[in-house]
């Protein structure tokens, strides 16, 4: 049965860009932005996490805590953060993606006639109790963060 709002957000640890680690239920008490992207430093991700970035003072503003995650290691994650100057965490879910699994967002895709494993586009917002919130399984990326704002009634 796929994940529900109202659910119990799935519970996880994993490593951030400097290898500490981040475990969700330790947020709780806080909302919480997971989003899932497929690879650091391409167009579509690039585009959504400088949509996060560029919403970012609003997000702080209501004490929100935002979590990318990929495959991509750490890094990679590090890279990706000083190039485009992210104010928030990014996590590393190695293959085969126990918790991208769990939130539904890895699976067989279709790119150029190919058929691969690989991580979704899709976000997840978590409240306060570690309950989901919104589930986006359609994600644009270049306005992402602004969607989010505008449904919780923040933007």
């Amino acid at each position: 049965m796929p994940l529900q709002i109202g659910d119990p957000a799935p519970d996880f640890t994993l490593p951030d860009q400097n290898d500490a680690s981040v475990q969700l239920s330790s947020l709780k008490g806080k909302r919480v932005v997971i989003y899932f992207y497929p690879k650091d430093a391409t167009p579509g991700c690039t585009k959504e996490a400088c949509n996060f970035r560029d919403r970012w003072d609003a997000f702080k503003q209501h004490d929100i805590t935002v979590l990318g995650i990929s495959k991509d290691n750490a890094a990679s994650h590090q890279r990706f953060i000083t190039k485009q100057e992210l104010p928030f965490t990014l996590l590393t879910d190695v293959e085969p993606c126990a918790v991208a699994t769990s939130f539904e967002s890895y699976g067989l895709k279709k790119f150029m006639g190919k058929e691969f494993m690989g991580m979704m586009r899709h976000t997840f917002v978590v409240d306060a109790e570690g309950k989901l919130e919104l589930i986006y399984r359609k994600v644009k990326a270049e306005s992402m963060a602004d969607q989010i704002l505008e449904d919780l009634g923040l933007s």
